[in-house]
């Protein structure tokens, strides 16, 4: 009857043991999981963050130049009249997108001369040497 009180007193304790283990590691996972999710979510909050800033950039730029692009006198009046330029360039390549969209499809056929044909066919075939 020893030796089973004496086993019996190692398997609760080593199962002691292994259940404190777990413990630890379930509250360790716990912790990392929690900071990974914290830092997600902060990443995420940079993120829109971020964008949020580039379209109010935008929004400025646009606005800035709507009302100074005719001002010679402003500092930015370069870049402002480069933009008009672009803006320029924009629309008359949408013009003329929209004129090929209008126009049919036009069919083109190539004619080769007769004495084309026959000196692509006189020509000998290239071989390479062995």
């Amino acid at each position: 009857m020893a030796n089973y009180d004496d086993f019996k007193k190692k398997a609760k304790s080593a199962l002691d043991s292994f259940a404190d283990a777990s413990i630890d590691a379930y509250k360790a996972a716990e912790e990392k999981t929690r900071i990974l999710a914290r830092k997600t979510k902060l990443r995420a909050g940079i993120v829109n963050d971020k964008a949020t800033i580039r379209r109010l950039s935008v929004e400025l730029g646009t606005r800035y130049h709507k009302k100074y692009k005719d001002d010679e006198n402003n500092e930015f009046s370069q870049i402002c009249g480069e933009i008009t330029c672009a803006h320029e360039r924009i629309a008359q390549k949408e013009k003329e997108i929209a004129e090929l969209k209008n126009n049919p499809v036009v069919k083109v056929e190539v004619k080769v001369p007769k004495q084309e044909q026959e000196q692509e066919q006189e020509k000998p075939e290239d071989k390479p040497e062995e």
